[in-house]
């Protein structure tokens, strides 16, 4: 058996090889860059060696300071976790040459499927049903403006080296494609130092499904079931399933036939995964793309197998023939995962940056109900969220006999979990955890622009649930005041009286509601007439007030920072103020405080990189025209005119580094 594996890569995926390498007894060797010094893989694991500085193109994926840790620590295996250098064929063979184990498939395997234009004709030879498009590497964006209008738009613009959504763009028009082949170009350049392009059909109302696969170095191949991952956001992956809702056992079948025969065609061994696109009209699928190492959502596999798929690479990777056969392969229940981005959704998912000043994930384990929750992560609670990597900080997974109480287990999860001090997507996954079409199954990869086509602004509650909200706020605000009348330094002779009537606003609208506290419980009677008996184990200093409310349990996260109460909600952060009647009155007759205008300014939207500016001082620019690029979290982003306008000041270079809502540029009144 392996002695001792170096993980060739950061955050929650080199936490995860160090979990099961423990468990089976490994010593582990954890790199880092500047950036990730206090990291938490490095904590985990038994040894550490520096490797250079912040950007990853100065340390995670250069070979040559992999091999120097190697050297440094007598490591005999390397594990690339994803992303990185794990398809980097050059980074395998400079491995073997070295006499060091990978834990991942042969360098020829790498090297086919690695290259998406020679796995395409790969797999149509192996007999794999692939999308048309055109399969040889594209010179310039005048030429794929070409392709694209022959092939018939839309289209899907990618990096032959790509993987994770870098590199990847829907174009609709020439405009576009001209745009996302140079997007395109550049990110797959900085992500993978290959800027190789190449053009397919874009399948409309597509779903996107994929099958893990397993093999060893004896000629065993098996697939391991499929997993849904259609929920997408700019061709990165959100939410993922197994199995997926639409498939039937035939259909699963042949998908995974035709997945064995490709990785068989290559002499694949180890993990590996074979997407498809498949046209959820026809029921027709068709090869995407193969990529050949551990993917991101493999924890919802392994939730439904009953596998642990790191510790099969490793014994596959020490020469063990697989322990089981095809028919021993059970698919048992239903898992879902959820990708806890750093990543604002009420500024259009952009990227956030700084200090986890809060971290608390709901605990792992088996619930009393039979559900499961597993939570993989590489950060903790004070440590910081860099700009110079992926903005992914964990992967909340729940497990259920069946996938709609999988679902609910996972809302549960999320709005238990507990996240502050950067911008993140955690409300967004939970509205669509509440959303019925996901529920139904009914899902595609436009899933998210077709739900949420003005972005996302947050769900409101209804009516009868925003009642109960604000009683909730209510009663904690009651609790507060009748705490602090008891706190001494009170005027001689003076006794306060604490009043039983509140006014409390709360997603835009006011709510009258009558407390009387009594023994055990509070009798709350709403301006609506409806009277309700709220049972809350809330004290004073407490961040969770569980109530029982009408009928209804509510697991509410409090926060009393200022004088709001702010309360957790399916996700949701609602501010909820309380005041009493005469208070509420006159906060009405106050003037409204209106943000500054910045409709002249362009402000850069997240914390990045200026790469290029496309606009000079005194050019007329129209709405849509691109007038500058920033990068962030390795992903390209240009930014685009509102509306007709003359540009009159430019006051940032290529390669400054800008925050949130610093200035770009400024336009003529």
């Amino acid at each position: 058996m392996i002695q001792k594996i170096l993980i060739a890569n950061r955050g929650e995926i080199a936490c995860r090889v160090i979990k099961t390498a423990k468990k089976l007894g490994i010593k582990t060797v954890a790199v880092y860059s500047d950036a990730d010094r206090n990291a938490l893989h490095v904590e985990m694991a038994d040894e550490a060696v520096h490797i250079g500085p912040a950007p990853s193109n100065q340390s995670y994926i250069v070979i040559d300071k992999i091999l120097d840790a190697i050297r440094q620590t007598g490591a005999d295996a390397v594990h690339p976790g994803y992303g990185f250098l794990s398809e980097n064929a050059a980074f395998a063979e400079a491995l073997e040459k070295a006499g060091v184990t990978f834990i991942g498939p042969p360098v020829g395997a790498i090297q086919a499927m690695g290259d998406k234009i020679t796995s395409k004709k790969l797999a149509a030879e192996a007999g794999v049903s692939t999308v048309p498009g055109h399969m040889g590497l594209i010179a310039d964006a005048d030429e794929a403006v070409k392709i694209s209008d022959q092939i018939g738009y839309p289209v899907m613009i990618k990096a032959s080296a790509g993987g994770g959504g870098k590199g990847m763009r829907i174009a609709w028009n020439a405009e576009e494609a001209r745009e996302g082949f140079q997007s395109s170009k550049n990110e797959a350049k900085n992500s993978f130092g290959d800027d190789r392009i190449f053009i397919e059909k874009f399948v409309t109302e597509p779903r996107h499904i994929e099958i893990q696969v397993l093999g060893d170095k004896h000629g065993n191949t098996l697939y391991l079931g499929e997993r849904e991952c259609s929920i997408q956001r700019r061709n990165q992956k959100v939410i993922e399933e197994a199995p997926s809702p639409f498939l039937d056992a035939a259909t699963r079948k042949a998908m995974g036939e035709q997945a064995v025969a490709l990785a068989k065609a290559v002499g694949y061994h180890s993990a590996g995964t074979v997407e498809f696109i498949v046209d959820g009209k026809e029921n027709k699928f068709y090869f995407l793309e193969m990529n050949t190492r551990l993917q991101v959502e493999h924890p919802v596999t392994e939730l439904v197998t009953g596998l642990d798929l790191v510790e099969q690479m490793i014994r596959v990777a020490a020469g063990e023939k697989l322990s089981f056969g095809q028919d021993d392969v059970k698919l048992n229940g239903w898992a879902i995962e959820s990708r806890l981005y750093a990543e604002d959704p009420y500024r259009n998912f952009l990227p956030s940056i700084g200090r986890l000043t809060r971290y608390r994930p709901p605990a792992e384990g088996t619930t009393a109900e039979g559900t499961v929750t597993r939570n993989d992560t590489g950060v903790f609670e004070g440590g910081e969220i860099s700009m110079y990597y992926d903005p992914m900080i964990a992967k909340l997974c729940t497990w259920a006999p069946d996938r709609l109480t999988a679902i609910d287990a996972m809302s549960e999860a999320l709005d238990s979990f507990e996240v502050e001090g950067i911008g993140h997507n955690l409300p967004f996954l939970s509205a669509v955890m509440n959303q019925e079409r996901f529920r139904s199954g009914k899902i595609t990869t436009a899933y998210i622009a077709e739900e949420f086509r003005d972005g996302f602004s947050g769900v409101t509650p209804d009516a009868a649930s925003a009642e109960k909200l604000a009683a909730i706020a209510a009663i904690i605000h009651h609790r507060l005041q009748a705490r602090a009348i008891q706190i001494s330094g009170t005027i001689g002779n003076h006794t306060r009286k604490l009043g039983k009537d509140w006014v409390v606003n709360l997603a835009g609208s006011d709510h009258a509601i009558e407390i009387n506290e009594g023994t055990g419980n509070t009798r709350v009677s709403l301006a609506s007439g409806t009277e309700l008996v709220l049972a809350t184990d809330w004290l004073p200093g407490q961040t969770l007030a569980h109530v029982d409310i009408g009928g209804e349990t509510l697991a509410v996260k409090v926060d009393l920072k200022g004088p709001a109460i702010r309360l957790r909600w399916r996700g949701m952060d609602l501010t909820a103020r309380v005041r009493s009647p005469r208070v509420a009155a006159l906060a009405k007759l106050m003037p409204e405080k209106l943000p500054p205008d910045t409709s002249k300014m362009l402000l850069c939207p997240m914390p990045g990189v200026i790469t290029g500016v496309a606009v000079k001082e005194g050019e007329t620019v129209e709405a849509g025209q691109a007038l500058a690029t920033v990068e962030a979290m390795k992903m390209e982003n240009i930014l685009k005119a509102e509306r007709r306008g003359t540009v009159k000041k430019i006051v940032v270079k290529p390669g400054q580094s800008l925050a949130v809502d610093e200035l770009i540029m400024e336009f003529e009144g």
